[in-house]
């Protein structure tokens, strides 16, 4: 592959992949959304689909790897290098490209989002639609869920590079979609499971620019964990694959 497909490869999937995340957590969480208040169940459904189009329309390009902790968790395996910035800028870009394509998605939500009939009311939040906001703010606790979760990400994905028949069947993705939504659903109580650096960074950035009424703060002083704990997870699992398989 080279560097140009990997590069526009990652940019498309990794958008998708933040169109239909970003886009499912403001359905939820939104006024004026018919879907509002649905619950986790539907977010962590939503993101599965999101690793679903997203995987595989990037694999014919790039792979569809859609996370620099899986790119990471590649590379200490194999050892090789020579690309992972090529990935991890594609997944960066592509990562803001989706968060501003779901804010327009939502554009007239977000506009709403100043109660004109009862502006003493809190407005909505909005950073949790496109980055995650821990539970409990614990930057241990949180870092460490963020690596084990990662963990058993990326471990997983690695793996299943041993299962014979799941590449050429082309259900790898769908597994991996899977596994995303499980995550979700098991591990994604405490910070909302960004297992994903770009996930997380690309829509901070975009939020800290897009003009949302009573946005809120886009909360960098915890940006480092959703970033620092998958990739320390990504490469743990890469360290753990290559010595135990």
């Amino acid at each position: 592959m080279s560097n140009a497909d990997i590069f526009v490869g990652e940019i498309i999937g990794t958008a998708i992949l933040i169109l239909f995340g970003a886009g499912v957590c403001a359905a939820v969480t939104l006024r004026h959304s018919k879907a509002r208040a649905s619950g986790w169940v539907v977010i962590a459904f939503g993101w599965g689909f999101g690793v679903l189009a997203g995987a595989y329309t990037a694999a014919p390009l790039s792979g569809g790897q859609l996370n620099p902790a899986v790119t990471i968790g590649i590379a200490v395996d194999t050892g090789t290098w020579d690309k992972v910035w090529v990935y991890l800028l594609g997944q960066l870009v592509g990562a803001m490209l989706g968060a501003v394509l779901a804010y327009l998605v939502y554009l007239a939500q977000f506009q709403a989002n100043v109660r004109k009939e009862d502006p003493a009311k809190e407005p909505t939040p909005t950073l949790g639609v496109f980055s995650t906001i821990p539970e409990i703010r614990n930057p241990v606790a949180n870092l460490i869920t963020e690596i084990i979760a990662t963990i058993a990400l990326v471990l997983p994905i690695l793996a299943f590079g041993l299962t014979e028949g799941l590449g050429e069947s082309g259900t790898t993705v769908l597994i991996v979609s899977l596994l995303v939504v499980g995550i979700g659903l098991s591990l994604g109580g405490p910070t909302g499971y960004a297992i994903n650096p770009a996930r997380d960074l690309g829509p901070r950035i975009v939020h800290a620019f897009l003009p949302i009424p009573n946005k809120g703060t886009s909360d960098w002083g915890y940006a480092w964990v959703p970033v620092v704990g998958p990739l320390i997870g990504g490469a743990l699992a890469g360290l753990i694959y290559n010595a135990a398989f």
